[in-house]
């Protein structure tokens, strides 16, 4: 036999050994009134189970690799015990079902689904998990795609009684797309998670809409965060990228950035909340791009939260633009300025740039909270006056954000589309 042809042959050979598995995969039905546990049993790894329509009362445990399709969105429930599906294997895939009833052990961590340690390449999509402690508890299992499905809590029960959304632990590159979440502790709770991808989910009416600790290099992008305590929360973390996120009508803060190093923050909307941005312990970050629009507080800045650049954002409307606390001026707009719509100068020559430095929560920004009516003579020459005569005397000042290039223009054009996004009763 010449080379060629052994080559060709042992090819061949691994060929059909490699075809063997998605040749012999069986799909099992099941139908109201049987159970999808003893299907489970049945089946060899890589099979299919298609589960028709109806109501299921089973707590499953998949131990080898499967596909779970329900068929017209059947409901399983756990009885009010345990998991209602726990997997074990790896490459399980499930889909289509109503889920719920789990037991509410915060002990035991019960959940509609509970992916442990070793459950690798799980899926689940287009599922209703309702009524369960944890949505989703997702422990040591990498790369897991979670996506389209519908979270739902125990809404009877105190806020610190209920668990996550979807919680993911010590779990590699996930894929967290499309998720509606609320009526939970924290509608996505991660913990030492790296190099995974949260986007465009909708987490609200929960305590944080984000809660995120010591985890890298992770991309948060397109997400809706509104009517939580706290919209994202990013502790403790290092190279993240929060991009085109809006984080609305939140009672605390849209974002927090609390421990936060080399971190890309740009083109998010922050509107309606207590505080747009908290920023505590945070450096060497880039802010860009961002609209802060209508918040009590605009950023919330302290802690030590220095070397980072702030640049091209809008800050209109907010009660209190920048609220810092620090031992000596801020520096932001060294690139690009920033548009902050109470900036009192002008721009003589025209090219955008106002030609004086723009100083955060200065006498007349204080005085002007303090009374009111005082905005009607924010552009007399007595006021602008005042100003000035301020930043001479720094017994009338405090260590404020300065930006020396301000911008003469919002860079958002539909900015007054987010006016009035409050949380209910903060305003």
């Amino acid at each position: 036999m010449s080379f060629i042809l052994r080559v060709f042959s042992g090819f061949a050979l691994l060929l059909l050994v490699a075809l063997v598995p998605l040749a012999t995969a069986a799909e099992w039905q099941v139908q109201p009134g049987e159970s999808i546990q003893q299907a489970i049993d049945r089946a060899a790894p890589g099979d299919r189970i298609r589960v028709a329509r109806g109501f299921y009362r089973e707590n499953l445990r998949i131990e080898k690799s499967l596909q779970l399709i329900g068929d017209n969105r059947p409901t399983l429930s756990g009885n009010l015990h345990g998991d209602t599906i726990r997997v074990t294997a790896t490459h399980v895939s499930i889909e289509g079902f109503i889920i719920r009833d789990s037991g509410d052990s915060l002990r035991d961590q019960n959940a509609g689904i509970y992916l442990q340690p070793g459950a690798h390449h799980a899926s689940v999509r287009h599922c209703d998990l309702t009524y369960n402690l944890f949505g989703l508890w997702i422990e040591q299992a990498d790369d897991a795609v979670i996506e389209h499905n519908r979270i739902t809590g125990k809404r009877d029960y105190q806020s610190s009684r209920r668990g996550n959304g979807i919680q993911l632990y010590f779990s590699q590159r996930a894929r967290v797309i499309g998720n509606d979440i609320s009526f939970v502790r924290d509608a996505i709770y991660v913990d030492v998670s790296h190099d995974a991808i949260f986007r465009g989910n909708k987490l609200h009416h929960s305590r944080y809409g984000t809660h995120y600790m010591n985890s890298y290099r992770n991309l948060w992008e397109d997400n809706d965060a509104w009517m939580n305590r706290g919209g994202l929360a990013l502790m403790e973390v290092r190279d993240q990228v929060v991009r085109n996120n809006r984080a609305w009508a939140n009672s605390d803060h849209g974002i927090m950035l609390r421990t936060i190093q080399n971190a890309v923050v740009e083109n998010n909307v922050v509107a309606g909340n207590h505080r747009g941005f908290f920023i505590y312990d945070a450096e060497y970050n880039t802010l860009r791009g961002n609209l802060i629009v209508d918040n009590v507080v605009g950023i919330h800045l302290w802690a030590g939260s220095k070397n980072n650049k702030v640049d091209a954002n809008d800050f209109i409307s907010n009660r209190e633009q920048v609220r810092y606390v620090g031992a000596r001026d801020m520096p932001w707009g060294e690139n690009q300025g920033n548009y902050w719509s109470n900036y009192r100068g002008w721009d003589r020559n025209g090219d955008g740039v106002g030609d004086i430095r723009y100083e955060a929560s200065d006498l007349v920004d204080r005085l002007s909270w303090q009374h009111p009516m005082m905005k009607l003579l924010l552009a007399s020459p007595a006021v602008q006056t005042l100003g000035m005569v301020a930043q001479q005397f720094p017994l009338l000042r405090s260590p404020s954000v300065i930006d020396n290039q301000p911008h003469m223009r919002p860079y958002y054009s539909d900015w007054r589309n987010w006016l009035g996004h409050h949380y209910p009763g903060t305003r």
